[in-house]
């Protein structure tokens, strides 16, 4: 809400405008727990623990910057219990319930929902490709008319607009030129590495491994897909990662499909919005030493 969030190596922070106009920035250091566990470095893996991390850090942005516009209000019984049972740990707990929750709908609607609503063609087609790609496009048609949704919603815009401030603020300091509004500014608000390509590259790569998922327990097919999610994360993170960084003329046009889904879930910013995405930047790292370098060609632009 208001604000963006900046991560680099274990560090990132979180900038956010407050009521009064002014910026809060809090900084913090979070190592990852594949520092701790260099077995999770490896392909895929490292792609659960990554998506699992940032759902953990979005959590506590959202957190963090709520409490600056969240007018106070009557205590729910369950957040009262929480606080009774648990007193310090209760905001973390709820935190906790709250992404499983969200986690736990997000499956259910974008994974099990089309399924159950296409299972039954395939006593009809006798054609089980053909009901996986029906599947995957209801999937997908499910996602873009989510979003569409919740683009119609004030509060919703804001927030797209601060995510296009995010992507403009990083393409400024990858092309090696200095974080000010006005420069910011005229930068696509489109990002291969973000999110929401993440999230197309799951549902589209999804196909393909359900493809092998071969019974007719209408259950055990629930079940595979449940167990499959994290391995097609995994690899979604590697297609996205390496598409990322590659000049790759077949990798830009795979990458098309999640570019231009981010014209749904970006906005264009205005400055005091880029103001803060800024800030955030320059509070995980020296973003003049990096422009610098990328200026002497000690680091490749873009």
């Amino acid at each position: 809400m208001e604000g963006v969030m900046m991560r680099n190596g274990s560090k990132y922070a979180i900038a956010v405008r407050k009521p009064d106009q002014t910026i809060e920035v809090k900084v913090q250091n979070a190592a990852s727990i594949k520092d701790k566990y260099p077995i999770l470095k490896i392909p895929i893996v490292r792609g659960v623990v990554s998506f699992v991390e940032s759902l953990s850090g979005g959590a506590k942005a959202l957190t963090f910057s709520a409490q600056f516009y969240v007018e106070d209000e009557e205590k729910t019984k369950f957040e009262q219990f929480l606080e009774d049972k648990f007193q310090e740990k209760a905001e973390w707990i709820q935190n906790v319930f709250t992404m499983l929750l969200a986690f736990i709908l997000a499956i259910g609607i974008f994974m099990i929902l089309p399924y159950l609503l296409t299972g039954f063609l395939e006593n009809i087609l006798h054609n089980h490709t053909l009901v996986l790609i029906l599947e995957g496009i209801l999937r997908i048609a499910i996602f873009l008319g989510y979003v569409l949704l919740i683009s119609g919603l004030e509060d919703i815009q804001r927030v797209f607009m601060y995510h296009g401030a995010e992507h403009k603020t990083i393409n400024c300091l990858e092309h090696g030129e200095d974080l000010t509004p006005e420069n910011v500014k005229k930068y696509s608000r489109l990002h291969k590495r973000c999110g929401t390509s993440f999230l197309f590259i799951v549902m589209f790569i999804s196909i393909f491994f359900f493809f092998f998922i071969q019974t007719d327990s209408v259950l055990l097919k629930i079940v595979y897909r449940l167990l499959l999610i994290p391995v097609i994360a995994g690899v979604s993170y590697e297609f996205l990662h390496f598409a990322g960084t590659s000049d790759s003329k077949i990798l830009s046009v795979l990458s098309k499909p999640g570019l231009m889904l981010q014209k749904l879930t970006t906005r264009e910013p205005d400055l005091d919005m880029i103001e803060v995405a800024i800030k955030s930047v320059e509070s995980v790292m020296d973003w003049k030493s990096y422009v610098e370098a990328i200026r002497n060609g000690e680091i490749e632009d873009g």
